[in-house]
């Protein structure tokens, strides 16, 4: 089911939270992964057809906030008992396929995804450097069209929370399927 992300609560912290990277079976905490200009918390999956075309713009957007000390991560919630294709198997085969150079999680209980909020993929929450909330919009105006001529939305509101530690106060909603909730 296609939603949009709600509009966004700024001004609430950043809910820690401890994930197994399938990849490698290493556990991530947030404290482990934030940055310190912000982090971005990128709730994704393999199957979503949004996600598919916006994955190589958010890799290569990941890299710049990176090299501008800002934390990255990708967090799988969707019930892969239901969806195989978002199984952490495959998590290991998407991540290597589109090169990530952050950690892709996966929520098997989906306790993260609840505290967050998140409700789509992709779903994304900026977080400044303490923690607090700034920015829950989409990746680009650029959607599943050609991306050549796109305004990097969320690349632009992660730079200016570096600098200011407050997002942008006009923020488009991201728009993707719905979380598989477990039953």
């Amino acid at each position: 089911m296609l939603l949009n992300t709600p509009t966004a609560k700024i001004g609430w912290r950043a809910t820690s939270f401890s994930l197994i990277d399938p990849s490698n079976s290493e556990t991530f905490t947030y404290e482990e992964i934030k940055g310190e200009n912000g982090t971005l918390v990128a709730f994704i999956c393999n199957h979503c057809p949004y996600v598919i075309a916006i994955i190589a713009r958010l890799v290569e957007d990941a890299k710049v906030l990176q090299s501008n000390g800002i934390g990255v991560v990708a967090i799988n919630s969707n019930d892969y008992q239901y969806i195989a294709a978002d199984s952490p198997e495959n998590m290991i085969a998407f991540s290597s396929q589109h090169h990530f150079s952050f950690p892709y999680l996966v929520d098997h209980d989906q306790s993260v995804a609840k505290a967050y909020g998140a409700v789509c993929t992709p779903d994304f929450f900026g977080i400044n450097a303490d923690g607090v909330l700034q920015y829950r919009g989409r990746l680009d105006d650029a959607a599943m069209r050609d991306a050549a001529n796109r305004t990097p939305e969320l690349l632009n509101a992660m730079l200016e929370i570096k600098r200011t530690g407050v997002g942008p106060d006009n923020q488009l909603s991201s728009m993707g399927c719905s979380i598989k909730w477990k039953k």
